[in-house]
């Protein structure tokens, strides 16, 4: 895949939907994963899914962040790639190097979920539901690490033109965590019930199995095995590990910052009424599945721009990032089209639109939906365009750009509408799709004046 550098648009063009396209179906495929846990927890009561939904929230974002930042790994050895100089080491010391972050990110987080109880009783929780939150956490805390090791481990086979494992990984996943849980939650196939704590297990064995699958894969790939990527794994490179975290951490701030303008959107949501808040969960939900594509397109663009800039070829870096906001924010522009002339088509696959009891919740789903097609280009373009730019390695200031934008105008906005006009529900939307405007467009300026800026390599 990296053979050649595609001197045309349409070339270039192909190479980032080559990559693109598989890693879009596993970010697809991925939930699909997550939802399993929830089918089999939501049999098990309200408490049970309750506690497994807060114990995710925070398990889930301390992923989030920890995977985006040893996910930067990507744009380092796509750049590595295109200097073509000591390639193989190159890309192994930034693998390895990656890895040994993640392990002592992992090790953190294990440290927080050990407190989950007490976390979730200063959280306000009723204290059953704490006591749940925290036995579920000390068991799913197991996964982190090797969840964090095949995040990094996809980066790398998508990084050397093996985006396709991904896919196939991911969708093998969802059959071994639908199987865990069958066993694990209910006792099936000779194993205890262990009810919500056996959702957890059956997550840690998912964790497993994917960080094996992706071993096992390099290890019989002819490409991928030529690079010797577990070679010397105890030796340290510190500055290549420092340049990870100085290039990661601002993109696990952004990730932080914008989950937290989301995360906040969903309490101010529950102040407002129950009905808006089961709207709100359900359009979102539409939202976030449609995310999925452009948030691959984007990661494509970290490869391929990254790939250029490793090159020094300053047209070419235009060429696969312009390519990139095309074909993401083209994508998002149609999901935004159903959404607003057929809403009720797509909330049928999550609610009975016609069943009398879910009529508040519809409507304020439907006016949600309306504000989210709005948004859907802009929740594109800011994904994308800042994929762009990490392949760049320029991430502080979109970092700067997200705390502004999400937490300012965003947030702002949200409170002031939904709050002090009679807009509620509504203006809280309103205010997320103003905090992705500005952020995508502080994120496209900066993608435009790249060369001004000095972002381009010499």
């Amino acid at each position: 895949m990296f053979d050649e550098s595609p001197s045309t648009w349409r070339g270039e063009m192909a190479a980032t939907l080559r990559i693109a396209g598989p890693l879009a179906a596993a970010n697809l495929l991925q939930m699909l994963v997550y939802a399993m846990d929830v089918i089999f927890v939501a049999r098990l009561g309200e408490e049970a899914l309750a506690a497994s939904s807060l114990s995710i929230s925070l398990f889930g974002l301390m992923m989030w962040c920890f995977s985006g930042m040893t996910g930067m790994v990507a744009a380092l050895i796509a750049a590595e790639l295109g200097r073509r100089r000591h390639t193989v080491r190159e890309v192994r010391r930034s693998t390895r190097m990656a890895l040994w972050l993640g392990f002592a990110l992992g090790l953190g987080g294990m440290a927080i979920c050990l407190f989950g109880h007490e976390i979730m009783l200063l959280a306000g929780q009723e204290h059953r539901i704490a006591e749940m939150a925290g036995r579920f956490l000390r068991v799913i805390m197991w996964a982190m690490v090797p969840m964090i090791f095949a995040n990094v481990l996809r980066s790398t086979v998508s990084a050397l033109g093996r985006p396709l494992f991904a896919t196939m990984i991911t969708a093998l996943a969802i059959g071994v965590s639908a199987l865990a849980n069958y066993a694990f939650v209910f006792g099936h196939l000779g194993a205890p019930a262990l009810g919500l704590e056996g959702s957890a297990l059956a997550s840690v064995i998912t964790a497993m199995f994917s960080f094996a699958a992706y071993v096992v894969a390099i290890r019989l790939d002819r490409r991928l095995r030529r690079y010797r990527l577990f070679g010397n794994w105890w030796r340290s490179e510190w500055q290549r590990l420092g340049e990870l975290v100085r290039t990661g951490t601002p993109v696990a701030l952004t990730i932080l910052a914008e989950a937290g303008l989301f995360s906040g959107a969903a309490f101010l949501m529950g102040l407002i009424g129950a009905s808006e808040l089961a709207g709100h969960a359900i359009a979102l939900q539409v939202a976030s599945l449609a995310f999925q594509v452009p948030f691959g397109v984007g990661q494509a663009a970290t490869i391929r721009v990254g790939y250029h800039y490793g090159a020094g070829d300053s047209a070419a870096i235009g060429r696969a990032g312009w390519v990139a906001i095309v074909a993401g924010t083209g994508f998002m522009a149609v999901t935004a089209s159903v959404m607003l002339f057929a809403p009720k088509l797509v909330l049928g696959l999550y609610v009975d639109t016609e069943a009398v009891r879910n009529a508040h919740l519809i409507g304020f789903a439907v006016q949600f939906m309306v504000v989210a097609a709005a948004f859907q280009l802009f929740d594109g373009l800011q994904a994308v365009t800042a994929g762009a730019l990490r392949g760049l390695q320029d991430t502080r200031v979109p970092m700067a750009y997200a705390l502004f934008g999400y937490w300012l105008p965003g947030l702002g906005t949200a409170v002031g509408l939904g709050f002090f006009t009679p807009l509620k529900g509504l203006g809280v939307w309103i205010g997320l799709a103003v905090g992705l405007v500005v952020v995508a467009l502080l994120m496209l300026q900066r993608w435009n004046r790249r060369a001004r800026l000095r972002l381009l390599p010499a």
